[in-house]
């Protein structure tokens, strides 16, 4: 554990590394109000020694040297002022840069990582490390910046003052000291691991409720509101207790330290005095201790609060760091695939999710140009595999599949997907018009071409019919359209991006009987001079596909067109019958 947190110490350095002309700038000016700070008290307790002496030895004030005093305190104050504001406006630059930087890495890594992470991560922990752990790493190191290097200086600078006034009040105060540091060191070890427990749970929080949202209609379908609000509770009331501890320890170490800062004063006020009567020490000395001492407490204080925004800091940079460090997907580029796409084939291909358990075993399959090659079976046969493994989600165990020859893991993804188009059971649409959402397809797309493609996806007429027609901004779920409608648009996409192979994945189990057969009568012309791959549960709409495969545990079992399989009468026979017995 203490590697890792050492490792990550490395890595945030390692970033700050970028900035490191405007931290000399802020280290620069946190030193110079530091030692302005240290000043003040000193130039005070001199207006008070001078007016106290005056006074004692019954001669008028001096109010020449107060004013120049008064004088040269307003410098101080102003400069500080000046200094601060330069110093502020450096860190805000430099925290803000850094957040955006470290959401740039976290949107570039979410290409390269494998479909195989989102199955074993949930997607609102990701959403948790982009936004709520990104945002505390920043805004903590803003404060651990400015405090840590400020309260440092004004440590050794103001003890530095205080043995040059008084080497026995500087003792009296430094026996206080070990009590600080034990109750820091404490507290801080205890609240590590709280402030990990919290971000982890904050993540949970995160990506239960983005799962709910999303799914709120189906929970009250099935009447899940209870359910899903006793799992709420668990989740809400593990990060309440794990909070409740962080912030606990965190709180408590203010109280601890006042105590021990009103304690010193105690011991000052009472031996300072002793000193003043015996003449060692004047008035004003004692005035400038106290002040230095009230000084003196708030930098402590402020690095035992760092101590603990620290812990919360390196729990927030090692789960940032743990998603950046994640697997990527491999590329080995020596070769590329060329248009026209001629023929796809699977030469003794194998996979399995999981390796105890086989989904595609040994499958062998030919695809020519311009074909249409049906994929039906029931659920769990390895239909959509067939179809992630193509597109390269996921890679094969063993084996190969090949297009024009040329092995697809051999050549970038980007290469291979551009020779693709997709129409998934999902309908993904983003928050933005009807025309973005088609336009989405192709780049630099005409209004032309989108309308060409959205009638050739019968969802022109519906279109028009809008208040706004292609104008009608979809919200974030899309649900101000129907789902039937939905799925038009991303055929319609898809269709725009005039793909050389296609794959329609359950495109139509989500559609009404009427939208059904509308894209039955456009399948005709949108699968013409293209090679596709149908994976459907309603067989009517893959009855003139040229090969129908009927896979059963990641094996074909069957294979031929529509009649051939029905005249077998076997597996895909029983499945078409039982689609169509009253």
């Amino acid at each position: 554990m203490k590697n890792k947190k050492n490792n990550t110490l490395y890595r945030i350095f390692a970033y700050l590394k970028d900035y490191k002309l405007f931290l000399f700038i802020s280290i620069f000016c946190t030193i110079i109000i530091s030692l302005l700070e240290i000043a003040s008290p000193r130039l005070m307790g001199n207006i008070t020694t001078r007016i106290f002496e005056n006074l004692r030895l019954g001669e008028r004030v001096d109010f020449n040297y107060v004013t120049k005093i008064c004088l040269a305190l307003a410098a101080v104050y102003i400069f500080m002022v000046i200094f601060e504001y330069i110093r502020g406006r450096i860190l805000v630059d430099i925290t803000q840069d850094l957040i955006a930087k470290f959401r740039r890495q976290i949107s570039e890594k979410v290409k390269y990582i494998p479909t195989s992470y989102y199955d074993k991560n949930k997607t609102g922990d990701l959403l948790s490390r982009m936004t709520n752990d990104v945002e505390t790493l920043g805004k903590n190191l803003q404060q651990t910046i400015s405090s840590t290097l400020s309260s440092v200086v004004l440590i050794v600078g103001i003890l530095a003052m205080m043995i040059n006034i008084s080497p026995i009040l500087t003792g009296v105060f430094l026996f206080t000291l070990p009590m600080t540091y034990i109750s820091t060191k404490v507290i801080s070890k205890r609240s590590q691991g709280y402030f990990r427990k919290k971000s982890k749970g904050l993540g949970s929080m995160v990506g239960f409720v983005e799962e709910n949202f999303s799914g709120s209609e189906l929970i009250k379908a099935f009447s899940y509101e209870e359910r899903a609000e006793e799992e709420f509770l668990a989740i809400n009331e593990n990060l309440y207790e794990v909070s409740y501890k962080a912030s606990f320890m965190t709180g408590i170490m203010l109280p601890i330290m006042t105590f021990i800062s009103n304690l010193g004063y105690v011991l000052l006020s009472i031996i300072g005095g002793l000193l003043v009567v015996q003449g060692r020490l004047f008035v004003g000395d004692i005035q400038a201790v106290i002040q230095y001492v009230r000084k003196l407490s708030n930098p402590i204080e402020q690095l035992a609060e760092m101590a603990s925004i620290f812990q919360a800091s390196i729990a927030a940079a090692e789960r940032i760091f743990e998603f950046l460090d994640a697997e990527v997907e491999v590329e080995n580029v020596v070769d590329e695939i060329k248009s026209p796409i001629e023929k796809i084939e699977f030469e003794n291909v194998y996979f399995s999710y999981d390796k105890k358990k086989p989904v595609i075993n040994n499958l062998n399959l030919e695809v020519d140009r311009n074909s249409t090659v049906a994929i039906v079976g029931s659920t769990g046969a390895g239909k959509t595999t067939i179809v992630n493994l193509l597109m390269r989600f996921y890679d094969i165990d063993s084996g190969s599949i090949k297009i024009n020859g040329v092995d697809i893991r051999d050549v970038s993804r980007e290469n291979l997907r551009s020779h693709f188009g997709m129409v998934l059971q999902d309908s993904w649409l983003f928050n933005g018009t009807i025309y973005d959402n088609i336009a989405y397809g192709k780049d630099n797309a005409t209004e032309e071409e989108i309308i060409e493609a959205a009638k050739k996806a019968y969802c022109h007429s519906f279109i028009t019919k809008l208040p706004k027609g292609y104008d009608t901004v979809l919200n974030e779920e899309a649900s101000n359209i129907s789902q039937g409608q939905r799925q038009l648009l991303t055929i319609a996409r898809a269709l725009l991006s005039d793909p050389e192979i296609l794959i329609l994945d359950e495109a139509t189990s989500s559609v009404d009987t009427r939208t059904e057969s509308l894209i039955q009568k456009a399948m005709k012309n949108l699968l013409h001079e293209r090679t596709n791959f149908v994976i459907a549960h309603r067989l009517s709409t893959i009855v003139e596909s040229d090969v129908i495969l009927v896979l059963e545990k990641g094996d074909i079992v069957e294979k031929g067109n529509h009649k051939e399989l029905i005249a077998k009468n076997g597996v895909y026979a029983d499945l078409y019958n039982s689609q169509f017995k009253d």
